[in-house]
């Protein structure tokens, strides 16, 4: 019974913590473990562009450290022939999605 106290008081302070603390905690947990994620951007029903092996997408926070603005952002390869391979001539960039206007899906990959 007592191995099932602290992992009852980790969870019920999980709980009480707002969404986007409970998004910071998992995301210093996917630093550590590391993630191998795949972002899909669509236009209409079309994929249009693919991004693989990104560690984290984050969501960007005002200069002044306590608003989140309206956009995620990452690194990761541009998949061009979407094939879940980096291939030659395919490299690392940085980008950034808009929580409004972008149709995308993050997830992590499935082949691995």
């Amino acid at each position: 019974m007592k191995i099932y106290i602290p992992v009852l008081i980790a969870a019920i302070m999980l709980a009480g913590c707002t969404q986007e603390t409970q998004n910071k905690i998992s995301r210093s947990m996917q630093n550590w473990t590391g993630t191998d994620g795949i972002l899909d951007i669509y236009m209409g029903e079309k994929l249009v562009q693919r991004f693989i092996k990104i560690d984290k997408l984050s969501t960007a926070i005002s200069t002044d450290g306590n608003t989140p603005r309206h956009y995620r952002y990452g690194y990761g390869y541009l998949d061009q022939n979407f094939n879940f391979v980096v291939d030659k001539g395919e490299k690392k960039i940085y980008f950034e999605i808009s929580n409004y206007s972008t149709p995308y899906i993050f997830y992590d990959n499935p082949a691995r």
